[in-house]
């Protein structure tokens, strides 16, 4: 029998990963070597979006923090979204001409409970991403990695973010100090000061980053989500509502800190519309108000929890994720985070395309598990220690 030999080697690598906003799924090819200080070496070969089929976003959304459905439509949805998750990496491949070895697909979080909760007689957190393995193993002829957040819960962690490795890898500097903020359904950042080992990075989720705006944009105005926030820039904001909903627990939990869908989906933001409802009738005041929401969150748990730690250094502040695209929650941020020496940019400004960083992260991370290394920085999870990730399906 002949032993796989853990030594690093370079290998094409497909990152597959569908986010909370359940929009679809984003394909990144990426070339991974050892560098010469055993730090991971990335380059992006090639990315693609692929929009669900409207009939499958329908039953993700269904699925997600559902109170009640059926073990038949789970298992169906596991099925399909396998399928759809070939489909991507077959077309992706296929368009660009690149032969790829492993494959990292995150799936598609159906629940996640990153803090313990009570539960036939015992406390645990747990999570649960969608999308059979097996099924994308055997279309495309290679071994998938996935199930990537139960290992790092299982050591006390919150199973999330586990992003911050790429951010890491890709982004710490000696000299300048850098902020990596995500905005996808939720909005998460990475803070990692100058100079800094990665048990010294901060990293956590902020709240809902497109996720109330998209559900409003929905149920408001018939659209998938506010285009260049365009509807948003013509309302104003209740601010009365914002402050209130910035008492919630959540924000003043300290890092390490996860949230979904569970705390910011569709029952929060039908509480959102109502208590925008009793203070204005004007549906674009409600979608400028949940934008806002998101920038209040974003810059004060910038504030509270990393500005501190900066020491007082100009940060570059870099967007990536679909949130990055709409131009008044931009401006929003800029107005509110240029004053404390950010200076705002995007990941493509870096050379990774903001809608590729979170799949070329799991591209990363598939590597990590393959040669059987730790793919979680326990400083910004919670974990007690740093622990392989994943599963790995073979074919």
């Amino acid at each position: 029998m002949t032993r796989r030999s853990n030594l690093p080697r370079t290998m094409n690598v497909a990152g597959v990963m569908s986010g909370t906003s359940a929009d679809g799924i984003d394909v990144a090819l990426v070339r991974i070597a050892a560098g010469r200080t055993q730090q991971p070496k990335l380059e992006l070969l090639a990315h693609e979006g692929y929009a669900y089929p409207a009939a499958l976003r329908r039953a993700v959304l269904a699925a997600m923090n559902a109170e009640r459905t059926s073990t038949a439509e789970l298992a169906r949805l596991n099925w399909r979204l396998a399928i759809e998750y070939a489909r991507a990496v077959r077309g992706t491949i296929d368009k660009h001409k690149i032969n790829i070895d492993l494959i990292g697909c995150h799936g598609q979080t159906l629940y996640h409970q990153g803090a313990s909760s009570r539960y036939a007689g015992e406390s645990f957190g747990c999570t649960w991403q969608a999308g059979e393995a097996a099924i994308v193993a055997q279309q495309l002829g290679v071994p998938v990695v996935s199930n990537f957040r139960p290992a790092d819960m299982a050591a006390g962690g919150q199973g999330a973010p586990l992003v911050p490795l790429l951010d890491y890898v890709l982004f710490a500097d000696a000299k300048r100090a850098r902020v990596l903020q995500n905005i996808g359904g939720i909005a998460n950042l990475t803070a990692i000061p100058a100079g800094a080992p990665p048990h010294e990075l901060i990293a956590f989720d902020n709240g809902p980053g497109n996720m109330v705006i998209d559900a409003l944009a929905q149920k408001l105005f018939g659209k998938k989500y506010d285009r260049n926030g365009a509807v948003a820039a013509r309302g104003m904001i209740l601010a009365d509502v914002v402050e209130t909903e910035l008492r919630l627990g959540f924000y003043r939990l300290p890092p390490p800190r996860s949230a979904g869908r569970e705390q910011f989906g569709r029952e929060y933001a039908a509480r959102f519309l109502a208590a925008c409802r009793k203070l204005s009738r004007h549906p674009e005041d409600a979608l400028a108000t949940a934008t806002a929401l998101t920038a209040e969150s974003i810059a004060r748990s910038y504030k509270r929890f990393v500005h501190p730690r900066m020491q007082g250094r100009p940060v570059d502040y870099i967007f990536s994720g679909g949130g990055a695209r709409n131009a008044t929650l931009v401006e929003m941020l800029a107005t509110r985070l240029s004053p404390l020496g950010c200076e705002l940019t995007t990941s493509s400004a870096h050379g990774l395309p903001i809608e590729a960083k979170e799949a070329a992260a799991f591209a990363l991370l598939a590597w990590m598990t393959w040669h059987r290394l730790p793919g979680n920085i326990p400083a910004a999870t919670g974990a007690r220690r740093a622990v392989i990730l994943g599963q790995v399906t073979y074919v």
